[in-house]
């Protein structure tokens, strides 16, 4: 129960950290972070919460890394159930809280967006959905592939939490334009729930493509590190 709870929490913070940036702080006038500064939130936030519950739960806070560590060995079958829904909930509660504090402010329009994912007219970039596909399933590859390799028992231990953060700041500032990225069913779920209409329209493939992207990213990691171990 410690790690489902530490899973909970530390997506509570994934998702209030990178949407609540997205949704309070990216264009604040005069001093709005941007899509640098949301990339960092993400990033940011990731890292943070590996040095506090990476040793109690491994610190997944997405439903595709846990899939992908399940798919690459690393995982037990037994607890990807739970820590599917402990990711869930933790991320709709933050969604929860964030849209507390977003309405506050004098008009406040959820149905804008609120940092929801999607593509075609609600792409930002007007990314069509083949491109959305593309990309969330390429960036979630790369993700594990970085994951597997940082957390790989021949790397050095200490830095994993800093090259995955970065890896992830990475990811949304190639992404962000595409899908608003999402590369976490979780964190894509969060959002749409509240926006409702089209956001859960488009859920779907930001559930099939980072899972897909999660194991094919598994495959790449083995196929690269089991060659290097026959060396």
């Amino acid at each position: 129960m410690n790690r489902y709870g530490a899973e909970l929490i530390g997506t509570f913070w994934l998702v209030l950290g990178g949407c609540g940036s997205a949704v309070i702080a990216a264009t604040f006038p005069g001093v709005g972070i941007g899509l640098l500064g949301v990339s960092l939130a993400f990033g940011l936030s990731v890292l943070t919460m590996a040095y506090a519950i990476g040793h109690i739960s491994g610190c997944h806070l997405n439903p595709a890394v846990t899939v992908g560590l399940w798919v690459s060995g690393r995982f037990d079958s037994r607890d990807v159930p739970m820590y599917l829904i402990a990711q869930v909930l933790g991320a709709v509660a933050a969604g929860g809280v964030l849209f507390l504090i977003a309405s506050g402010r004098p008009g406040f329009d959820v149905t804008a967006g609120f940092a929801s994912n999607g593509y075609g007219a609600h792409s930002p970039g007007g990314y069509s959905m083949l491109a959305a596909l593309v990309t969330e399933v390429v960036m979630t590859a790369m993700f594990l592939v970085v994951i597997l390799g940082a957390t790989d028992e021949r790397a050095p231990s200490s830095l994993a939490p800093v090259a995955i953060g970065l890896c992830l700041t990475l990811i949304h500032l190639i992404s962000i334009p595409v899908t608003n990225t999402s590369v976490n069913p979780a964190r894509s779920t969060a959002v749409a729930l509240f926006v409702k209409g089209w956001a859960l329209e488009q859920l779907w493939l930001f559930w099939v493509a980072p899972i897909a992207g999660a194991v094919l990213g598994a495959g790449l990691h083995r196929l690269i590190g089991d060659g290097y171990r026959r060396r």
